[in-house]
């Protein structure tokens, strides 16, 4: 009697600077055809609000995407995007006009970046008739608390002499008050979406500054300066904009540098992102069909259980009882946790130590060998154990 064909399912994340999810499924699926190319492989890509995510959404929902020119996050225009789903809702990515990818190496400043450009896209949506706007937290080259955007929203950020705040995080310590009557009117009309990590937040030990500003940039010095600012910013936009709010530590707040933070103080409900993002896709329904589930991200660390895609995979798979291997660009300091969230083993893509340039460069070839590598090796357990 021969043996159906393995059914696995494919399901990666991007690796940041690098590989799309897209890409990183493809060649992911290279490397398992050549083991058995008779396999059924299904191909889900997933995003996590980051890069990809208004393109993602677009092809799964029967969307389009808008092209348009707005501020980058060092100031300067950037050709970007947003996408309008079949159903009118836009899809607004903060990573593809504020994202860390379009922050130049030697301009890595997270006191000086903005999210001006993001207020822009959001306006464009509103202007396609949109009244109901997703936006997509991650990857983001930003820590000004979604300050920026709230600029280009019509928001005045005044300082106590009655002078525009300039661009960047740094400037919200000299923040004396927020001057809302320019917002933009349709916001009001409009529902805004934000599909954050929860699990990020503004202030305290745990925030933005310093959980991720050393990855966007910045020193030691400037996390403090940063923290101190955005504790700041927590308190006006209290004061000003959401009595009664306290957007410090609630979840999702610190998305995308505090973007969420600033979004919800304009009335945005900040919603966990896989509740958001999967629901166009049926995840579990192609998981519970597979024979073996296989995700990817760019590094595995203690920073995947905490709202990442391959814990969010591997969630879901065990408990559908399916294993589940990663595949990671890098494996840091609490790797061994992934396992408490469902995954089965993992592993590096590297065959050996790389120079960063050169791992980014070669991303596809190192994860589809490792793939193929991988798989030889669960078809030789699997001998083994019959």
């Amino acid at each position: 009697m021969s043996h159906r064909p393995y059914r696995v399912a494919v399901a990666p994340s991007g690796f940041k600077e690098s590989l799309s999810a897209r890409q990183a499924a493809l060649s992911i699926a290279e490397g398992l055809r050549r083991v058995v190319p008779d396999a059924e492989l299904d191909l889900i890509p997933l995003v996590d609000g980051g890069e990809g995510t208004a393109e993602a959404l677009a092809q799964a929902a029967g969307g389009r995407l808008v092209p348009c020119t707005a501020t980058g996050p060092v100031g300067l225009p950037v050709s970007t995007h947003f996408a309008v789903l079949g159903d009118g809702t836009a899809v607004v990515e903060m990573a593809a006009v504020a994202g860390l990818g379009l922050v130049p190496r030697d301009r890595r400043d997270p006191c000086a970046t903005t999210t001006f450009g993001v207020g822009e896209l959001i306006r464009a949506a509103l202007g396609t008739g949109a009244r109901r706007i997703l936006v997509g937290c991650g990857d983001s080259g930003t820590s000004d608390g979604g300050a920026g955007a709230l600029q280009a929203l019509g928001a005045r950020l005044l300082d106590a002499e009655g002078r525009e705040l300039p661009h960047g995080g740094a400037a919200l310590a000299r923040l004396a008050r927020i001057d809302a009557s320019g917002l933009d009117p349709r916001l009001r009309r409009a529902e805004v979406l934000v599909a954050c990590n929860p699990y990020n937040v503004l202030c305290g030990e745990r925030g933005v500054a310093r959980v991720f500003g050393p990855q966007k940039g910045a020193c030691p010095a400037d996390v403090e300066r940063l923290s101190a600012a955005l504790e700041h910013w927590a308190a006006v936009l209290t004061r000003d904009l959401a009595p009664g709010v306290d957007p410090r530590t609630a979840p999702g707040t610190g998305a995308s540098g505090g973007l969420g933070a600033g979004l919800a103080a304009l009335g945005a409900r900040l919603l966990p992102r896989f509740e958001v993002l999967l629901g166009h896709i049926d995840l579990d329904a192609r998981l519970a069909r597979a024979d073996l589930v296989i995700t990817a991200e760019g590094s595995l660390d203690r920073q995947t259980v905490r709202g990442k895609v391959p814990a969010e995979v591997a969630r879901r798979a065990k408990a559908l009882g399916v294993p589940v291997l990663a595949l990671a660009g890098t494996l840091g300091q609490g790797v061994d946790e992934v396992t408490a969230a469902g995954v089965d083993a993992y592993g590096s893509i590297l065959p050996a130590p790389v120079a960063l340039p050169e791992a980014l460069d070669r991303a596809g070839e190192f994860l589809a060998d490792a793939a193929e590598r991988t798989l030889r090796m669960v078809l030789v357990g699997t001998r083994l154990a019959a």
